[in-house]
């Protein structure tokens, strides 16, 4: 079908205020970009009170969509700088990509084969 089967989304869960840190890691290892969304937890332990108040903390999901071969590479670079292999930090993932449009800049051929 062509290069635009070979892509991965690569889905990183911080606490708010690191999206930098992820984004200046991720395009340290070559991702061209990524879009930030605003969350907030939801889990178990995410509820914290103050003086009777359940407080949900606030998180940024960060979606980067990498080139297969540039994934692990990516995200590693992730994970060390947003210190994920320490407890409470996030959570980064990935997930496979069936087929992409929209990124021209990649000069892509969308043309089924």
């Amino acid at each position: 079908m062509g290069d635009y089967k070979e892509f991965d989304l690569i889905i990183t869960v911080v606490n708010r205020g690191f999206d930098d840190v992820v984004m200046e890691a991720a395009r340290g290892a070559g991702a061209n970009g990524g879009t930030v969304l605003h969350a907030r937890g939801a889990g178990i332990h995410e509820a914290e009170k103050f003086f009777g108040i359940s407080i949900q903390p606030e998180k940024d999901v960060i979606l980067i969509l990498a080139r297969r071969e540039e994934k692990k590479q990516i995200m590693h670079a992730i994970r060390d700088a947003a210190g994920l292999n320490k407890e409470g930090r996030g959570l980064s993932f990935s997930l496979p990509v069936e087929d992409v449009c929209g990124i021209v800049h990649m000069d892509l051929d969308f043309k089924d084969k």
